[in-house]
């Protein structure tokens, strides 16, 4: 198991942010590939944010120019800052490689409501 650790999510109203965490005990971010995932209740999981080993990053049309993906080498840890949020980004978050494997962490629930 590599348990992916997600946290940081919470209540928002629109238009504001919020900055996602993922740890692991297991896996050196800036070695792989990763990604910030999103599933909303009914919707297939989707891909929203990448960073390479590089720190080249790459995002979903849906996302694009308010989500930043970035990590601290120094402590291990992925982010996902959120900004601007509407209602159609409330989902599930989850970290994982990408692509991914099939071993997912609980996910951090955001949600975006008035």
């Amino acid at each position: 198991q590599v348990q992916f650790v997600e946290s940081g999510g919470g209540l928002v109203q629109p238009g504001g942010s919020l900055r996602l965490s993922c740890t692991s005990s297991r896996v050196i971010f800036s070695i792989f590939e990763m990604g910030w995932y999103r599933q909303a209740p009914g919707i297939q999981r989707e891909l929203v944010a990448r960073i390479n080993q590089a720190e080249g990053t790459t995002y979903a049309d849906s996302v694009k120019g308010r989500f930043t993906i970035s990590r601290d080498d120094s402590q291990n840890i992925m982010y996902l800052h959120m900004d601007s949020l509407k209602p159609d980004d409330t989902a599930v978050y989850y970290c994982n490689f990408e692509p991914p494997l099939d071993d997912w962490g609980q996910g951090t629930q955001v949600t975006v409501a008035s």
